[in-house]
């Protein structure tokens, strides 16, 4: 479906007196140098984004990949348009879980049509952030959305990374807590998270920096535009940094989960074999006084049952005190 479609001019939006599906009228009212159209699409169908390739003359391999969504974050050309695919992250905290979307952009020299695939890839406030930026950006043309769009993605893994990274802290702290908890699973289900994050935000890095040069691409990237598509780098960097940073804490917090069980495990065995040591001694002597032999000492004494009840609370006494300061119990 279409979401939103407008010509920019002048930085600011012109109402068109078509139907959202007129899409060549809405190219017939470029007219000026700087003027764009940006049409929005969330999840077309295949005829409507046939429709909308023959309107703005997209490749078929580029319409194939932004139909089937699923891809790699990605830059390539066609011609004289521009393809960039785009993952957008959202967290679930109640799970512990980064769900993805993708968006896949076209930009030419007077159009930018973007086609979005899950929940979470709302650009709306990217839209509204340009029209109501006192920069007046859109003056630049396509490349300003292409800058909103990347900026307000890359800001959303910047909240998805400060969510797991406040997970990455609960983790360590029960981990070196004194209570016995069982955190293997945690850990493993926000490794498989962070392997999600990375997915998006690595391959990104070079299709950003292809746009902060002059050297890549000087065609389509407005000059004036450059050094914002550099903080949006400087910002996938951070991203990265921070999610190669919570794999190694998380890695460690596993390897001394495990340690903390061996000790632990070590523990319980130090408590039951002082524990079995304390129950086998007074049993041994139980066990000699009960072989009822004939000439067995304080046999036939009368304080022989008393004696040999306190040698073996003594023994007991005497073990227990012994455990206690090894560290045993």
């Amino acid at each position: 479906m279409i979401v939103d479609s407008a010509l920019y001019r002048n930085g600011a939006r012109v109402d068109l007196a078509c139907h959202p599906h007129e899409f060549q009228v809405m190219r017939e009212g470029v007219e000026r140098e700087g003027d764009f159209v940006w049409l929005g699409l969330y999840r077309p169908s295949e005829r409507e984004l046939a429709e909308v390739a023959d309107a703005f003359g997209l490749h078929p391999l580029a319409v194939e990949d932004a139909l089937k969504a699923h891809q790699r974050p990605k830059l390539e050309r066609y011609g004289d348009v521009l393809f960039l695919v785009l993952k957008t992250l959202w967290y679930v905290d109640a799970e512990d879980a980064v769900e993805t979307g993708e968006i896949n952009l076209f930009m030419g020299r007077d159009f930018v049509v973007t086609v979005r695939h899950g929940r979470g890839s709302q650009l709306a406030p990217a839209r509204h952030f340009l029209e109501d930026d006192e920069r007046r950006l859109l003056t630049q043309g396509p490349s300003a959305a292409i800058y909103a769009v990347a900026d307000f993605v890359v800001d959303g893994y910047s909240s998805v990374i400060s969510e797991l990274t406040k997970d990455v802290d609960e983790v360590e702290t029960s981990v070196f807590s004194e209570a016995r908890t069982n955190d293997s699973e945690r850990i493993y289900k926000l490794k498989r998270e962070l392997v999600e994050v990375r997915r998006a935000v690595m391959p990104l890095r070079d299709p950003i920096r292809r746009f902060t040069t002059a050297e890549h691409d000087d065609r389509d990237i407005d000059a004036d535009i450059r050094p914002f598509f550099r903080d949006v780098l400087d910002h996938l960097n951070q991203g990265a940094e921070a999610v190669d940073g919570l794999e190694s804490l998380l890695s460690s917090a596993f390897d001394a989960h495990l340690a903390r069980i061996q000790v632990q495990q070590n523990d319980d065995m130090r408590k039951i074999s002082a524990g079995a040591a304390i129950i086998v001694v007074p049993t041994l002597i139980a066990g000699v006084y009960g072989m009822n032999f004939e000439n067995m000492p304080e046999l036939g004494w009368h304080y022989g049952y008393a004696y040999a009840l306190t040698m073996m609370g003594l023994t007991v006494a005497g073990l227990w005190w012994w455990f206690r300061k090894s560290g045993w119990l």
